[in-house]
C-alpha cells in the first residue's frame, strides 16, 4: 500500500520554535509546518552538498575570513542558479502532493522562503565547513 503522504510527514522532525497560529499568513503557516521540518530533516545532506560545492570551487572558501565565508554562503544560495535549484529540489522532493499543489500556487514566494531557510541554516553551521586538519 502506498502511503507516501503519511510516510513523508512521519519522518519529519518537530521544530518546536516553528509556531502556527490563526493570525499568520498561508505562506508563513506553510513555512512553519512544511518547509522548516523538511529543511531540518535534510540538514545532513545540505551540509555535505555545501562541502562538495566548496571542493568543486577549488576550496577558495577555506582561505576566506569569517565575514567573507558568510558572504560566500549567501552568494552560493542566492546567486548560483544551478546550486540554488539543486537545493530547492532537495526540499520540494519531500513535499506531499497536496503540499506541492500549494507550493505551485506561489512557487516564487516559497522559493525565496526555501532559499532563506537553507542559507540561514548553512550560515549557522559555518564552523562545519572548516578545512579538516591533515594527519
Amino acid at each position: 500500500m502506498n502511503d507516501r503522504p503519511n510516510d513523508l510527514k512521519r519522518i519529519r522532525p518537530e521544530v518546536p520554535k516553528a509556531k502556527v497560529n490563526d493570525e499568520m499568513s498561508d505562506e508563513e503557516r506553510f513555512q512553519n509546518t512544511t518547509l522548516r521540518p523538511i529543511v531540518k530533516l535534510q540538514n545532513p545532506l545540505l551540509i555535505e552538498v555545501f562541502k562538495s560545492y566548496i571542493i568543486k570551487r577549488k576550496n577558495v572558501f577555506h582561505n576566506l575570513t569569517l565575514e567573507k565565508r558568510l558572504s560566500y554562503i549567501e552568494d552560493a544560495v542566492n546567486k548560483d542558479m544551478k546550486f540554488r535549484n539543486s537545493l530547492r529540489g532537495m526540499i520540494v522532493g519531500h513535499f506531499t502532493l497536496h503540499e506541492f499543489l500549494q507550493y505551485n500556487n506561489d512557487s516564487s514566494a516559497y522559493n525565496k522562503r526555501i532559499a532563506n531557510l537553507v542559507r540561514e541554516r548553512l550560515i549557522s553551521q559555518v564552523q562545519l565547513f572548516d578545512k579538516p586538519e591533515k594527519r
